[in-house]
């Protein structure tokens, strides 16, 4: 019963990084939803934005200082500097490309276009060393297939229609005339896929930055926290850039109210925080390439609450998607065992020099010729050494 029990906590926090990654991933999915709404309704993205950070500094600034106040470790210049750039390409930045990209297009192609972070970020991860490519290991092919199937699917789902599924519950929360409006424009289809792109681009040296961050500075609520503060100082300067009318600034109990609440405390304050700890758990590219699931998400509830089609090519990207995730999460998997596997048999070495050490040193009263003793102790070592590498074999 013991032992079985200890199986089951270990497969549960084996797990616990990937179910973390798909509650932000729902959690993602649900902004996507609102921010497209929030934009229908006339809301200035920027200001969006803006307020997304200062919800989430609100809501985790408290949480930072109670949780982590004894452990929290001493704030240098670097970690100003790389919660200022977290804030910059995590956060300011690619919020107001991503946000704009979307107004210009849809949920579900802004969502498409993002999947190309999973080969951002493996490219990135790469050249930085925080990834071994190993093109000749069981793993290394899995994780180099699992990206490939990822952005693969992401393309299918995003340029290939297909047959129609008629799946509508006949909800459309965008009031579908001005949706229309902004999808017949080609000029600004385009222009949202760049700005959808530049978006991808941030968020991937994002997650760069955080794994350097994380390696130095350990309390995760404390850092999305300085991320946060970072992200709303400088969302608000392009907001106020653009937006001086104070009265577009007011929230009423209305969609912007609920999507600045939302997306601060859920998308920014918990998801954030848990994608540095399972940066810290699995690393960057483990993190990007649960991004796919969030488009799968996106697809299905546009079709149900905002009348967009879900057609054959949605399906076969949605199947590729999550095959190419699968195989991701084995090669790394793989590749945890592997070094999990090392680290018994180094201590275990260990060990045993240690008790040969205390059999060797026994005192021996007849302190005649000491080299025969070196010479004693030198072979009962190697014998001993050989039997218990007969026994790991």
């Amino acid at each position: 019963m013991t032992m079985g029990t200890d199986q089951t906590c270990n497969a549960l926090l084996g797990l616990k990084p990937v179910l973390l990654m798909v509650v932000v991933q729902f959690a993602f999915a649900g902004v996507n939803v609102l921010y497209k709404l929030a934009a229908n309704d006339g809301m200035n993205l920027r200001i969006l934005v803006a307020y997304r950070f200062i919800f989430a500094t609100a809501f985790l600034l408290p949480i930072a200082l109670f949780i982590e106040r004894k452990s929290r470790p001493k704030l240098t210049w670097m970690v100003l500097l790389q919660g200022f750039l977290s804030g910059l390409f995590g956060g300011s930045l690619s919020q107001n490309l991503y946000i704009e990209g979307l107004a210009l297009t849809s949920a579900t192609f802004a969502s498409a276009i993002v999947q190309l972070t999973p080969a951002i970020t493996f490219i990135l991860a790469i050249t930085f060393r925080l990834e071994n490519l190993s093109l000749r290991s069981p793993a290394g092919k899995a994780k180099m297939l699992g990206t490939l199937m990822g952005i693969g699917g992401a393309m299918l789902l995003t340029f290939y229609k297909g047959v129609e599924f008629n799946i509508s519950t006949h909800v459309d929360l965008l009031h579908s005339h001005l949706a229309t409006s902004l999808h017949t424009d080609s000029g600004n289809r385009l222009l949202g896929c760049l700005l959808a792109l530049g978006s991808c681009l941030c968020y991937a040296t994002w997650l760069i930055i955080q794994t350097k961050m994380s390696a130095t500075y350990t309390c995760y609520y404390s850092s999305t926290a300085l991320m946060s503060a970072m992200g709303s100082i400088q969302a608000v300067g392009f907001a106020l850039c653009k937006e001086r009318e104070w009265s577009q600034w007011k929230l009423g109990w209305n969609i912007r109210l609920l999507t600045a609440a939302y997306s601060g405390t859920m998308a920014t304050g918990l998801s954030v925080t848990f994608i540095a700890l399972c940066i810290r758990m699995r690393g960057p590219l483990f993190v990007s390439v649960f991004n796919p699931l969030m488009l799968v998400l996106v697809a299905i509830v546009g079709s149900l609450v905002l009348d967009e089609k879900l057609h054959l090519g949605s399906v076969l990207g949605a199947v590729l998607i999550v095959i190419g995730l699968y195989a991701v999460l084995w090669g790394k998997g793989k590749e945890i065992e592997k070094m999990s596997n090392s680290v018994p048999s180094t201590s275990f070495h260990h060990q045993d020099s240690g008790s040969i050490d205390i059999v060797v040193m026994s005192p021996d009263n007849n302190k005649g010729n000491s080299n025969n003793t070196e010479s004693l102790s030198n072979n009962n070592a190697s014998k001993t050494t050989s039997s218990a590498l007969s026994m790991v074999r």
